[in-house]
C-alpha cells in the first residue's frame, strides 16, 4: 500500500470546483486519497509551479474497428514516413533494459501501440471508439485492446441496421425496440449508441443519395426524425448515461445548419449529444455559396440545454477521413488526396468509408473549415457542454490537441494563424472579433470534467477522493502548446508512465462498459432473425465478461453504472 504525494502543485479541478489552487495530491493503490498532510509517503513528486489536472478524457476518436485498421493499410505511405529510428527505442527502455515502446508508427492513423503511447505522453489517459458495428464488436474490441495504457470504451452503432428499420417501418411495440436497443448495448460491451446519417447508410443502399431530417426512406418509409427520436428515448427509459450520440444528416453539405438544429429538436428536450458539429455547422450566403453558420450553431446549443456536443476542429495537413457515412463518403470520394478509397459494408449493420484528405490553408473551404470550428469552441457559452475533439483522424490527428489547446487559449497566436488563410476566407470571418480566451479551468473541463460528466465516468475525470489517479502534471509554459505536448509527469491508476514526454511504462488499459436491464425475451426474435439472414451464429452474438477481458489483453472491466 505505497502512498504517493505530488507536493506543491496548482490544481485545476473544476468537478470539484477547484480553480488553481496550490496543495499537495496524495494516491494510494491507484485511487486518490485524503490524509493528513503530516502523513509520510513512501513517494514523493515535486510538483512546485506545476499544473495539476485528471488524465485527459477524449469522448470521440476512431481507434479501433474496421474501418480504423482499412484507414491504416490505405496509405501505407504514412506509415513508412513516420517510421521511429532506432534511437527513438533506444529512448524508451526499463531499467532491466527491455524496450518499453515495441515497433508502431503512423501519423494519421497511428498503429495501435503508437496510439496508446502517443495519448499518454501528452497526459491522456483514456479514448473512445465512437463507431462500433455490432457484428464487428469483437475486432473492435481486440483493437481497443491492443492499445496500451489508456483506458477505452465504444458506442455501438445502430438506426441504419435492416432490422431495427424494419421493426420501426412496422410500427413495432416501442418496448420491443427498446429492449433491442438494450440487448445490443449489452452483447456488444458497448458504453452507449451512435447513430450516423440517421437512416440515410441504408437509404443509400436504396439509391438515394440525400436524406434530410424529414425526408422518407424510399424503401422503409421512415425519416431521420423517427429514428431520432426512437433512439432517444430508448436511451433515456434504459438508463444509460450518454446521450444519444449523433452524427447528423447532411454532413458537409452547404445549408446543413438547418438539419443540424432540427435534430437537435428532434430529441423532444430529452438529452442529445451532437458530435463533430463543425462539419454540420454551413450555411450558403456569399459568392461561393458557402458560409460559416457557427452562430446560428451555437445560439441553438446555449438555448438548448438538453444538448451538448463535440466540436471536431479540422487541422491543416494530411489526413484521412474514416466515417460509417458511405453516403457522404461516397460523395466524397473525387476529392481523395492521394486518390484512392474504400467503400464497404458488413451485415447491413451501418457502412464503412475511408477516403484520404489534405486540409490546405489556401483553400477557402478548408480555411473556413478550421474558422468554423474555432467559432463554435468561443462562441458557446457553457463549456461542459462542449468536448474537445478533431474526430480523430478526420479533422486531423489526435496529437495536434496541444495545438488545438493554444489556439484557444492565445488570442494573439490565433490571430497570426489566421492571418495565413484564404483572405475570402478571412473576410467571411467572425473570428478577429471574438475575444475570448480559455483558462485552464475551462481546459481542464472540455478535455477531462465534461467528457467523463457526459460519459457518466464517476471516478475519472477529477481529482476528489476516491477518484482513480490518472493524472497528468504540466510545467507552466507561457507556450500552451509546448506545455501540453510533454507533461512533465502522467499516472495511470497511481503508476508514473510518462516523464517528460517519454514513457516509462505500458500498464494495460481498461474498459468501460454499461449493462442496461431489458427484456431478454426479445433474443427469441432476435435468434429468429439472425438465424434467417445473418452469416454468424446467434450463440455467438453476446461478449461475456469474460471474453471482454481477454479482448483488453486483462485489462480490468469498469462497468458503469446507469442513471438511478
Amino acid at each position: 500500500m505505497t502512498l504517493v504525494r505530488l507536493k506543491g502543485g496548482t490544481l485545476f479541478d473544476p468537478a470539484n470546483n477547484v480553480n488553481g489552487e496550490r496543495r499537495d495530491l496524495t494516491f494510494r493503490d491507484g485511487r486518490i486519497v485524503d490524509v493528513p498532510a503530516t502523513t509520510p509517503a513512501d513517494r514523493e513528486y515535486d510538483a512546485t509551479g506545476m499544473i495539476v489536472m485528471a488524465g485527459g478524457i477524449d469522448l470521440h476518436s476512431h481507434i479501433g474497428g474496421g474501418k480504423t485498421n482499412l484507414s491504416r493499410l490505405l496509405l501505407p505511405e504514412d506509415h513508412r514516413a513516420d517510421a521511429p529510428g532506432e534511437a527513438a527505442y533506444e529512448a524508451a527502455r526499463d531499467d532491466n533494459g527491455r524496450y518499453l515502446r515495441l515497433p508502431s508508427c503512423g501519423v494519421c492513423t497511428p498503429g495501435t501501440l503508437a496510439t496508446g503511447y502517443r495519448y499518454a505522453e501528452m497526459g491522456y489517459t483514456a479514448a473512445f471508439e465512437p463507431a462500433m458495428m455490432p457484428s464487428n464488436a469483437r475486432h473492435t474490441h481486440l483493437e481497443m485492446g491492443d492499445t496500451p495504457i489508456i483506458d477505452h470504451g465504444a458506442y455501438v452503432m445502430l438506426g441504419n441496421d435492416e432490422l431495427f428499420l424494419q421493426m420501426l417501418a412496422a410500427r413495432d411495440d416501442f418496448e420491443r425496440l427498446r429492449d433491442y436497443v438494450g440487448w445490443t448495448i449489452d452483447a456488444s460491451k458497448a458504453l452507449g449508441v451512435k447513430v450516423v446519417n440517421p437512416g440515410g447508410i441504408s437509404a443509400f443502399k436504396f439509391n438515394q443519395r440525400s436524406l434530410d431530417i424529414d425526408e422518407a426512406h424510399a424503401h422503409y418509409g421512415i425519416t431521420p426524425r423517427d429514428v431520432l427520436r426512437t433512439l432517444t428515448h430508448a436511451l433515456t427509459e434504459l438508463r444509460v448515461p450518454h446521450p444519444l450520440h449523433v452524427h447528423t444528416s447532411n454532413l458537409g453539405v452547404p445549408g446543413n445548419l438547418a438539419s443540424t438544429i432540427a435534430t437537435m429538436d428532434a430529441a423532444d428536450g430529452l438529452p442529445i449529444h451532437l458530435t463533430h458539429i463543425q462539419f454540420h455547422s454551413y450555411g450558403t450566403e456569399g459568392p461561393r455559396k458557402f458560409s460559416s453558420g457557427a452562430r446560428q450553431i451555437a445560439e441553438a446549443v446555449n438555448a438548448r440545454s438538453n444538448v451538448s456536443i463535440d466540436v471536431g476542429q479540422i487541422i491543416f495537413g494530411q489526413t484521412v477521413t474514416a466515417s460509417g457515412d458511405t453516403m457522404m463518403q461516397f460523395r466524397n470520394a473525387p476529392l481523395a488526396r492521394p486518390h484512392k478509397w474504400v467503400v464497404g459494408d458488413i451485415e447491413c449493420d451501418a457502412g464503412c468509408g475511408v477516403v484520404p484528405f489534405r486540409y490546405r490553408e489556401q483553400s477557402y473551404v478548408n480555411a473556413l473549415q478550421w474558422i468554423i470550428g474555432l467559432e463554435i469552441f468561443l462562441l458557446v457559452d457553457d463549456p461542459w457542454r462542449v468536448a474537445m475533439t478533431t474526430d480523430h483522424p478526420n479533422g486531423g490527428p489526435f496529437t495536434s490537441y496541444p495545438h488545438l489547446i493554444r489556439l484557444l487559449m492565445d488570442k494573439p497566436f490565433r490571430d497570426e494563424q489566421l492571418a495565413k488563410l484564404h483572405p475570402e476566407a478571412q473576410v467571411a470571418s467572425a473570428l478577429p472579433e471574438l475575444k475570448r480566451e480559455f483558462s485552464l479551468y475551462e481546459i481542464a473541463i472540455i478535455t477531462r470534467a465534461g467528457p467523463a460528466r457526459l460519459l457518466g465516468l464517476r471516478d475519472r475525470g477529477h481529482l476528489g477522493a476516491g477518484a482513480a489517479a490518472d493524472i497528468a502534471v504540466y510545467r507552466d509554459e507561457p507556450d500552451r502548446e509546448r506545455m501540453f505536448t510533454s507533461p512533465a509527469y502522467v499516472f495511470k491508476d497511481g503508476e508514473l508512465v510518462a516523464r517528460d514526454g517519454t514513457l516509462v511504462a505500458t500498464p494495460t488499459g481498461g474498459i468501460h462498459f454499461v449493462a442496461p436491464e431489458f427484456d431478454r425475451g426479445v433474443e427469441k426474435m432476435l435468434r429468429a432473425y439472425s438465424d434467417a439472414h445473418l452469416a454468424s451464429n446467434f450463440a455467438h452474438a453476446a461478449i461475456s465478461n469474460d471474453e471482454a477481458c481477454r479482448c483488453c489483453r486483462g485489462g480490468r472491466l469498469l462497468p458503469v453504472e446507469c442513471l438511478t
